[in-house]
């Protein structure tokens, strides 16, 4: 029986070993020979065709079936499930995605698109298929982006950039884009995928924002930074090209009066339309500009300076030639122009503008509606542009609160006592220094920062006011001056106002000081200014006097309490028959009209006894008291 069963095995006892070993080595390659076939037939068939050749291979249903099916047939079935899983979820992200989606050809054309580039373009998937993105084209995008793109993918790589495509219905749009090749198995490539996104709103607002970077929105005229930009870069290549340039600078006269009249909406208008009047004067290569304000300029490159005469003198023309109307009102202005060469000596951006400032306001102080040529051997021009240097050195003063008070007595003559205090302004200058007014209030005063100062001392001095409680109960009152500008100015009334009921210093205790030709040139300004205040109990000196050809005829109309006499008569008393007859009846008038006199510059002492003699009430200077810090009265 056990024989039996070794001969259906295929065994006998009389074969020999080396042939049977040789057998089995037969048979398993036969098996793997008979897997791999199976393998890449089930490759090119379908499952139920793999199992029918299966089950037709008697031999391997008898022999390795249950080896094919669990190591072979089962795994590939398993991953060809997986694999079309992934290909169906990844089917569904592409249709559902937010980008558009193009597959080409190798040659381009167009063989898949998504939904989304449907919504983007305008066409249909059917328009698309079988065309070439060209279909998208506008004519906008430069050549050499789409050469950069071809040369890029059939190298193999990915290439990304944008597009200013046209949709279906005309729009252009922006796309962005990103190319990628599709390769084989053997690395050869097949088809192009690129994806794409509208950055029509992105691009949009990148150029507004540019726009608005490089435009006065008000003018639609080149602005301020982007002028000075284009000057600084000509500068730049000035040594290089030695070409001749120009520049002006212009400041519009008889602007307030529309502004303060009408209104900011009607100076907003008048603005407006000046920038076209202007954009017709110059040439189609100048680079005109608003400054700010009321104030233009204009970049004439390659230029003489006799051909930017013949411009400057077109925008003089063009400006006395317009008339501005609002409701119903016609209104002229004129305008002030400066005129600058630029060349190889212009040392900087900062400089030359500043010629060109001053120049314009030489303009100005010449009469108005004019231009004048800057030269560098004007003296007057000189003096203008180190005021102008002053400017900054005001604002940043103001900006880091480098200023300080300081005080000087006023005494009596009578008693000898001192009864009160000038507030002086004092400047810290960048490396600690005291500067005195003289030399920074000249510039505040021409360049409109006087208001500035005059709102710094006011503050100021009543704190300081409010910290020394019995400083002040000793002291009758303390002065302190105010510019004309803040005769005028509303917003100076109201911070006066504030700072009474805030520090709770009553107004019998502050005299407002203000110069006689001032007083004179805003008389109902100043007029309603001081009897604002005088109703709080404010006092007010009215400083300077004598020095205007007019004082005795408007002392009637300004209610002041104090007349201070003009140093100039003081300071020569001693010597000048003239000037000690003009204190003498400064101080009778005053008396008479129920004021009292203060005489300032007083320097010697001998003076003061002379003073004493015409019966001038009090005395101010060097030989009363030296100005110093407000702190050292403590």
């Amino acid at each position: 029986m056990k024989s039996n069963k070794m001969v259906l095995l295929g065994h006998s006892s009389n074969r020999n070993p080396i042939v049977v070993t040789a057998l089995q080595i037969i048979g398993v390659i036969f098996l793997v020979e008979i897997a791999i076939m199976l393998f890449f037939a089930m490759i090119e068939l379908e499952i139920n065709l793999y199992a029918e050749a299966v089950l037709d291979a008697s031999l391997l249903s008898i022999i390795s079936a249950p080896f094919i099916y669990y190591f072979i047939i089962l795994p590939f079935i398993k991953a060809r499930s997986m694999a079309e899983g992934e290909t169906l979820i990844l089917s569904r992200a592409v249709e559902s995605s937010s980008t558009s989606v193009i597959i080409t050809d190798k040659q381009g054309s167009i063989e898949y698109v998504n939904p989304k580039f449907s919504e983007i373009t305008g066409y249909t998937k059917r328009e698309a298929l079988g065309h070439t993105p060209r279909l998208l084209r506008s004519g906008e995008t430069e050549e050499r982006i789409y050469m950069d793109l071809w040369q890029t993918i059939e190298s193999g790589n990915q290439w990304k950039g944008e597009f200013r495509n046209q949709r279906k219905n005309g729009n252009l749009y922006w796309d962005r884009c990103s190319v990628s090749c599709v390769k084989d198995i053997t690395g050869k490539v097949t088809h192009y995928i690129s994806t794409h996104e509208d950055v029509t709103q992105e691009f949009e607002l990148t150029e507004k924002l540019n726009y608005q970077a490089k435009h006065d929105l008000l003018t639609g005229l080149i602005n301020r930074f982007e002028f000075e930009r284009r000057v600084d870069r000509l500068l730049s290549n000035i040594n290089h090209e030695k070409d001749q340039h120009a520049i002006c600078f212009m400041d519009l006269d008889q602007f307030k009066i529309i502004n303060d009249t009408c209104g900011h909406i009607a100076g907003d208008e008048l603005l407006h339309q000046l920038g076209s009047v202007l954009s017709l004067a110059v040439r189609q290569r100048d680079t005109l500009a608003r400054l700010g304000g009321d104030e233009f300029g204009v970049l004439m490159e390659h230029c003489s300076i006799e051909q930017a005469q013949r411009v400057a003198d077109a925008l003089l023309v063009a400006v006395q030639s317009y008339q501005f109307s609002w409701e119903g009102q016609p209104f002229r202005v004129g305008i002030s122009i400066g005129l600058v060469a630029i060349s190889e000596s212009t040392p900087d951006l900062t400089e030359l503008m500043k010629q060109a400032d001053a120049a314009c306001y030489m303009a100005k102080d010449g009469g108005r509606n004019r231009i004048h040529i800057y030269n560098p051997e004007d003296t007057d021009l000189s003096q203008r542009i180190g005021e102008m240097l002053w400017v900054n050195r005001i604002n940043h003063a103001l900006q880091e609160d480098r200023f300080c008070l300081y005080a000087q007595a006023i005494k009596n003559v009578d008693n000898n006592i001192v009864e009160h205090y000038e507030f002086l302004i004092r400047m810290i200058g960048e490396d600690g220094e005291i500067i005195r007014p003289g030399s920074f209030l000249p510039a505040a005063e021409r360049y409109d920062l006087i208001e500035n100062i005059d709102s710094w001392v006011i503050e100021n001095a009543f704190t300081l006011l409010a910290q020394s409680p019995e400083l002040v109960d000793r002291t009758e009152f303390f002065s302190i001056n105010l510019s004309g500008k803040s005769l005028t100015s509303i917003e100076i009334l109201e911070k006066i106002t504030s700072m009474m009921e805030t520090t709770g210093i009553e107004g019998d205790r502050i005299c407002f000081e203000i110069t006689e030709t001032i007083a004179i040139s805003n008389l109902s300004a100043a007029t309603r200014f001081i009897a604002a205040l005088k109703s709080k109990g404010c006092r007010f000196a009215l400083d300077d006097f004598g020095s205007g050809i007019s004082s005795f005829g408007y002392l009637k109309t300004l209610p002041v309490d104090y007349l201070k006499i003009d140093g100039i008569f003081v300071r020569d008393i001693l010597s000048d028959p003239i000037s000690h007859a003009m204190v003498k009846s400064i101080s009778e008038i005053g008396h008479l009209m129920g004021m009292k006199t203060i005489a300032e510059f007083v320097e010697k002492s001998e003076m003061e006894e002379i003073l004493q003699q015409i019966q001038i009430d009090y005395v101010q200077g060097y030989a009363i008291d030296k100005p110093r810090p407000f702190e050292q009265l403590q």
